[in-house]
């Protein structure tokens, strides 16, 4: 199609990219480092909102956290890894779990599957599982045989495109503009097998364009990888996400998300369509079967996690970060206001006026992580903030107050 951008194949190049794109990124990294803003240790006495450097006593409110809920401090989670260490009287089962599977890991596989109303295969992190299916998908080993296209959204995280190179010794790997459902399209018509790897929540803000990829489905037969960690636990009833929320589960969708945010514990999930992808899986998707599995105790804490997503209490926390979203959007708008989703950004520009706004932030009080190339497009670098439900009101308005002086809204 005449007005789309040219098609990226991924191919050896994408190493020269890669370094290409370090080069650029180092010298504001290396001013982040000088400012103080990389590798700051941590107590912390109040979880999210009071972190204390013990060198220097510095207080401050980690605007950074993707604890969007809260949970990474609730003492019923916190009590649920302690459970889970006393009773099995290990930190895990040093194996791989292809040959052996603790029975708290079974338990928590059924609960998960029964909460989020799919089949759950746990992993060590989202990097993981992505590693180990993404080539299995490419090589056409979880549908007719036949290798599948890899179309991978510009703006995917990093873990999935970093799988690329190995996709690309299955099939044809191409990189098609954000969320760019006409190009996307034009690539179902040209080839009959199309996979589609993007995220459902962005980590850098925003969100897929769900409603056509759900058409784009059931018209071509598109297959779906989306990575939706940004979301699990804050969207849908029972804490499904912002995709699974909206898509029924099916054998043309995998849908990977981090129980480390939201859901306040570790490691990751892949919610599939099957049992029979489950068992394939297991058996052969590499990294997600090696022995670095979950530990015993985060087990434990994401079985606890699971027993609040089934009580009223998850209805009450996703109210209480909406409010805060609400409120944020309405004091200081930014491009995704009102998309209900808790990343922000604010851009300054430059890196180097990224950093310096992060620095003097830190020195008031809040980190907040400065984002610059290749992170975010050259020329919207700035701060990208989470907003949670457990972040006071008060410390809204104040972290909202010092943003306004130090820059235009």
């Amino acid at each position: 199609m005449a007005g789309n951008p040219p098609l990226d194949i991924a191919g050896p190049h994408h190493y020269r990219n890669s370094a290409t794109m370090l080069r650029a990124a180092d010298p504001a990294w290396q001013g982040a480092a000088q400012a103080g803003l990389i590798g700051i240790r941590a107590d912390t006495p109040d979880a999210n909102n009071r972190l204390v450097d013990p060198d220097s006593g510095h207080e401050f409110v980690n605007m950074c956290s993707c604890a969007y809920l809260g949970l990474n401090h609730h003492p019923a989670i916190i009590q649920g890894a302690i459970d889970a260490l006393q009773e099995a009287r290990a930190t895990w089962l040093v194996v791989a779990t292809t040959r052996i599977r603790h029975r708290l890991l079974a338990r928590l596989e059924e609960e998960l599957g029964e909460l989020f109303g799919a089949h759950v295969l746990p992993g060590a992190s989202c990097t993981a599982l992505t590693a180990g299916i993404l080539p299995l998908i490419a090589s056409g080993h979880l549908g007719d045989g036949e290798p599948r296209v890899m179309v991978f959204d510009r703006f995917c995280h990093f873990c999935m495109s970093y799988v690329k190179p190995i996709c690309a010794d299955e099939s044809l790997v191409l990189t098609c503009g954000h969320n760019d459902l006409d190009q996307l399209e034009d690539i179902c018509r040209r080839y009959p097998r199309v996979t589609y790897v993007a995220d459902g929540a962005y980590s850098m803000g925003g969100a897929a364009a769900l409603d056509g990829l759900r058409e784009l489905q059931d018209r071509y037969g598109l297959f779906l990888y989306i990575d939706d960690s940004h979301s699990l636990s804050i969207m849908g009833e029972r804490g499904q996400g912002f995709v699974r929320s909206r898509l029924e589960s099916n054998e043309l969708t995998v849908i990977v998300s981090s129980l480390g945010k939201g859901f306040g514990t570790g490691g990751g999930i892949a919610m599939l369509g099957s049992r029979a992808l489950f068992e394939f899986l297991h058996r052969h998707a590499g990294p997600v079967g090696w022995s670095q599995n979950m530990s015993l105790p985060l087990v434990g804490a994401s079985l606890a996690s699971a027993a609040l997503h089934r009580s009223g209490e998850l209805a009450v926390l996703q109210q209480r970060l909406r409010e805060n979203i609400e409120h944020f959007d309405r004091s200081y708008p930014t491009v995704f206001a009102g998309n209900g989703l808790p990343v922000r950004r604010i851009t300054v520009g430059e890196p180097q006026a990224a950093v310096k706004l992060s620095e003097e932030m830190y020195r008031r009080g809040f980190y907040c992580s400065a984002v610059f190339f290749p992170i975010v497009p050259k020329g919207e670098a700035g701060l990208r903030i989470m907003i949670r439900s457990d972040l006071p009101r008060e410390k809204l308005d104040e972290f909202i107050g010092h943003i306004r002086e130090l820059t235009p809204c």
